[in-house]
């Protein structure tokens, strides 16, 4: 069976290519694994105090930590388009400035909209004085899907994401390079019901079984070009023979 270069050659480089990148899934997929058994153990850590020094977000993130200090209420920030079972709603952020100085962004939990008002804030508590304040650390206070700047031209308060380094050249506050997601209870009538973080480690395998899928029918569509393509070649060298069979018994005749 005669095998043409440059067809052969184009399927080798997609089974490649394709196999390549399901691997690439499958380390994702395990590395994934890895970072859910972390923060797995990290949940039964003791807590690491938030100071003034700055804490790497490598070193912190997913780890319970704990603050003390005093909220800011008038740097707050409500993330819009945060739903909770289903009922529209914004994330609480506001700066905590720490006791022993520096300041750190607390998203304090979830607020009920006003639904009679969309710019409406409904009522909440904020302590005044030193609070303490337990959590976990994340990257961000939440990221919500984002056109344009968001945020509401009736209510500067309200934004649709809240990017730590942008909001500290804003307000010219020193803060961690990460937000306390709060899970203790201040008495603020807030709600801290947090979604489990999404790793999406399902969604690697599948890519990982879709790729390699591309593969297996790269080399299935080049053996069956490769069989039909002798089989035609066959027939051909078949016809050939007979058109010389038939010419020498016409020369005999």
């Amino acid at each position: 069976m005669k095998i043409r270069f440059w067809p052969a050659l184009l399927i080798l480089i997609v089974v490649a290519v394709t196999m390549r990148l399901g691997f690439w899934q499958r380390d994702r997929a395990h590395q994934k694994e890895a970072l859910n058994a972390q923060i797995v153990a990290f949940e039964h850590a003791p807590a690491q105090p938030v100071g003034v020094e700055p804490m790497p977000l490598k070193s912190i993130e997913f780890h319970r930590v704990e603050a003390r200090g005093e909220f800011l209420p008038e740097r707050v920030v409500y993330l819009d388009n945060r739903p909770y079972n289903d009922q529209p709603g914004f994330y609480v952020v506001m700066p905590l400035k720490l006791e022993g100085g520096g300041y750190v962004l607390v998203n304090r939990g979830w607020l009920p909209r006003n639904l009679a008002d969309r710019t409406g804030i409904e009522p909440y508590e904020t302590p005044k004085g030193l609070v303490d304040v337990q959590g976990i650390a994340r990257a961000n206070a939440s990221q919500a899907f984002e056109l344009g700047s968001g945020g509401s031209a009736a209510h500067k308060e309200i934004r649709q994401n809240l990017d730590i380094r942008s909001y500290a050249a804003e307000t010219g506050l020193a803060f961690q390079p990460f937000v306390i997601q709060q899970t203790n209870n201040t008495g603020d009538k807030l709600v801290r019901d947090w979604p489990a973080p999404t790793l999406g480690v399902e969604r690697n395998y599948g890519y990982m079984f879709q790729w390699w899928g591309m593969a297996a029918a790269a080399i299935a569509f080049g053996l069956y070009a490769a069989c039909r393509a002798a089989k035609k070649g066959d027939a051909r060298n078949e016809g050939d023979e007979a058109d010389e069979a038939d010419e020498e018994a016409e020369n005999h005749a």
